[in-house]
C-alpha cells in the first residue's frame, strides 16, 4: 500500500537540523518491504490452497492466522508512523488529500474487482479500507502526546472484546468492527481493533521524534547504497505492489496448472 513519503519533516524541532525534512528514512520503506514479503507469502500459501496444491484449510490452521495478523498490523503500524513522520511537524493538505485519494480510489477498486470475483465473499471493508479509515481519524492524533495516542490504541483494542462480553452490538456501519453478526469477506479489518496499530505508529513517531531517533536512521541507511535502494523499492511503491501481486500470483498459478503433467 501506497504511504505518505518516510521523510523526515521536523526541521521546526531542536534536537533536527533543519535540512533533515529533504532525507527519506529507507529503513521505514524496508520495513514495509518485508510486510509486503509476509503478505504476498502468505497469499501464496492462501492461493496455493485455492487451487488444490495445498489441504483446503492451510491459510486457516496453525500459525496461518495469527501470521497474516501480524503481516496487517504490521502495514497498519508502518501506516501510522509515516503518516506522523510526513504531517507531525508541519500538515500538508494537498500531500495528504492526494495520498488518502490513490488509497481510497485502490480500495474500491480491490472492493469491485473481488465482488466481481466472489460477490459472497468480496472485500467489503480490507487492508486499504483500514488504512484510509485510520489515516482521517488519525488526524486527530498529529498533535497529542503520545501517551494520549498509546491510551486511545489501548482502548481501541480493547472496545471489540468489551462489546463482545457486554453482548452489544453496533450492526450499522460493519465496519465499525463492533458488531455481533459480521458478513464473511476475504478479508476484513474494521476500524476496532485494527486502528490500534495505526495509533502506535503514530505514538512510535512522536517518541522517535523527541529522542532524535529518525535523523539517526535517516543516515545509517542511505539511498547512496545501491542495495538498499533495492531492500527499499518495493516498500515505496507499496499500493501497486498491493494490487497487483494477486494477479500475477494467481495467473502464475493459472498457467502452471496448463502446463504442469496431469
Amino acid at each position: 500500500m501506497k504511504q505518505p513519503e518516510t521523510r523526515v519533516t521536523f526541521s521546526q524541532t531542536k534536537s533536527m537540523p533543519r535540512d533533515a525534512s529533504a532525507r527519506r528514512i529507507a529503513i521505514v520503506d524496508i520495513a514495509r518491504t518485508a510486510a509486503l514479503l509476509g503478505m504476498i507469502l502468505f497469499h501464496l500459501v492462501f492461493d496455493l490452497a485455492m487451487f488444490g496444491f495445498l489441504p483446503a484449510d492451510t491459510a486457516r490452521s496453525a500459525g496461518w492466522p495469527l501470521f497474516s495478523k501480524l503481516v496487517a498490523g504490521s502495514f497498519l503500524g508502518l501506516a501510522g508512523l509515516s503518516l506522523y513522520l510526513a504531517h507531525g511537524s508541519r500538515f500538508r493538505p494537498r500531500a495528504y488529500l492526494k495520498r488518502l485519494i490513490r488509497v481510497v480510489a485502490a480500495a474500491l477498486l480491490v472492493t469491485a474487482a473481488t465482488y466481481l470475483a466472489q460477490p459472497d465473499f468480496y472485500v467489503y471493508f480490507g487492508i486499504l479500507h483500514s488504512i484510509a479509515a485510520a489515516s482521517v481519524i488519525g488526524l486527530a492524533f498529529l498533535r497529542a502526546p503520545a501517551v494520549v495516542t498509546l491510551a486511545a490504541a489501548v482502548a481501541a483494542f480493547a472496545l471489540p472484546g468489551i462489546f463482545d462480553a457486554r453482548g452489544w452490538s453496533i450492526d450499522w456501519p460493519l465496519s465499525l468492527g463492533l458488531s455481533q453478526q459480521i458478513q464473511p469477506a476475504m478479508d476484513f479489518e474494521p476500524v476496532f481493533p485494527w486502528i490500534a496499530p495505526f495509533l502506535i505508529g503514530m505514538a512510535l513517531g512522536r517518541i522517535g521524534q523527541y529522542a532524535g531517533i529518525w535523523e539517526t536512521l535517516a543516515s545509517v541507511a542511505s539511498d547512496e547504497n545501491r542495495l538498499v535502494r533495492l531492500a527499499a523499492w518495493p516498500g515505496r511503491h507499496s499500493l501497486a505492489v498491493y494490487l497487483v501481486h494477486q494477479p500475477i500470483l494467481i495467473g502464475l498459478l493459472q498457467a502452471w496448472m496448463l502446463v504442469a503433467p496431469a
